[in-house]
């Protein structure tokens, strides 16, 4: 056990606009994920671009928005879908983990969403839920579905740039957020309905061994999303807590960073000029929050 660790207080950086949120009506995935609560839009996703801007989608409704650096909100794209994670590669490409449709391509100046990853050779995914790129432009990504303790049969895929698709490790309990270590040997795997990030080391041939839990924590709902820094520290959402934990390499907590709206903090990047901020999705109040932390991001793009 640990003392507590020093916390850290958030801000709101910007807010969906009233003309953004929808209601009156509800949605496939409302009725799936949150039993028909009243949802106007529940964001994920964050991911910077080369100019600073924030991308972020909606889940609830199939969006995906655009904040600039002033924190404007513009509408890139609706579709009939659920976007569930997005990552923006080194070359400006934008993907999107869509629960429903695969892995997907966002062309930013139409809007339009095109196939890229559709099936695991015959059979459809689960349901994929977020993805980062390797230094070598392969793509991890994960497929939780409704997966959990009770059917821990979700899955960790490598879509390698020759369009080859690994199985990196299956046998998960809700595989959610994930992030590349330093020198891409291990991903740090966020297990929702297990309450704990894995550490999952690869092979030279890119494949999983000597799988083990990294940091294991409890209450709330699970970790979702999960960010690295500079020093190899991890940021990890706390689903249902209203928090964002901080630990440092060897995984010893260095900090906690409070909601200070809901307890629906979903996603994290890091950002801002001098890369010390974090930018927070809280979808339960459909706002991204902002913090400063004492160590820099890894990056204000979102490629790792």
């Amino acid at each position: 056990m640990f003392a507590a660790p020093p916390t850290i207080e958030t801000r709101v950086f910007a807010r969906v606009p009233d003309k953004y949120r929808i209601t009156g009506r509800t949605s496939r995935w409302i009725e799936a994920v949150r039993g028909g609560q009243k949802t106007d839009c529940f964001l994920e996703g964050p991911s910077f671009d080369r100019a600073g801007n924030l991308y972020v989608v909606d889940v609830a409704w199939g969006r995906i928005f655009r904040i600039s650096p002033g924190g404007e909100f513009t509408l890139v794209a609706e579709y009939d879908s659920e976007p569930n994670g997005l990552k923006i590669h080194k070359d400006g490409r934008i993907f999107v983990a869509d629960y429903r449709r695969g892995i997907m391509r966002l062309d930013p100046a139409s809007g339009r969403l095109s196939p890229l990853l559709e099936r695991d050779r015959s059979q459809p995914f689960k349901g994929v839920n977020d993805l980062v790129f390797a230094g070598n432009g392969d793509l991890y990504f994960t497929d939780q579905g409704d997966t959990g303790l009770n059917d821990p049969a979700g899955r960790l895929y490598r879509l390698r740039t020759n369009g080859t698709l690994d199985i990196v490790l299956d046998g998960i309990p809700s595989p959610n957020g994930l992030v590349l270590g330093a020198d891409d040997s291990v991903v740090y795997l966020n297990v929702t309905r297990n309450n704990a990030v894995w550490r999952v080391p690869l092979s030279k041939e890119g494949l999983a061994f000597r799988v083990g839990t990294f940091i294991r924590l409890s209450g709330g709902v699970g970790p979702d999303g999960v960010a690295i820094d500079d020093k190899g520290g991890l940021a990890v959402a706390h689903l249902g807590l209203g928090s964002v934990w901080l630990f440092d390499a060897l995984g010893e907590p260095a900090g906690r960073i409070r909601s200070c709206a809901g307890r629906a903090t979903t996603n994290v990047a890091y950002g801002g000029a001098d890369r010390r901020r974090l930018f927070i999705t809280e979808s339960e109040t459909g706002q991204v929050l902002v913090a400063d932390v004492p160590v820099p991001g890894r990056s204000m793009f979102s490629h790792a």
